[in-house]
């Protein structure tokens, strides 16, 4: 398994730009890797521009900071650069409390190795 520590963001509903949340922390487990690697491949073959894996919460090990507070749902967004076609993944999910758009900044998928 894989733990990551990105940078957060939260996008209220009517705001214009997204607020800077602290760290979410979380674990990518073996599965999951392999699942990010395929949605690249798969992004790859065809003409998609994303695609999202599911998550099992209750393997995720999900840590949020007290001003994102909990989230209701989460998944992972899988893209390519369009600069080189390498998968990139981000965490995607909403805030239980309002339900907000919460994100994280972006890993590329080689980089769970």
């Amino acid at each position: 398994m894989n733990t990551l520590t990105l940078e957060g963001w939260c996008k209220q509903a009517g705001s214009d730009a997204p607020q800077h949340i602290h760290s979410i922390h979380f674990r990518v487990s073996e599965e999951c890797h392999l699942q990010l690697e395929a949605a690249e491949e798969e992004l790859q073959k065809s003409r998609q521009t994303e695609t999202f894996v599911e998550l099992d919460m209750n393997t995720l090990e999900l840590e949020t900071s007290p001003d994102c507070g909990a989230l209701a749902d989460c998944r992972l967004r899988v893209y390519l650069n369009p600069l080189d076609s390498r998968g990139h993944f981000h965490l995607v999910g909403h805030r239980a409390s309002d339900h907000s758009l919460v994100y994280t900044n972006a890993v590329m998928v080689d980089q769970l190795g």
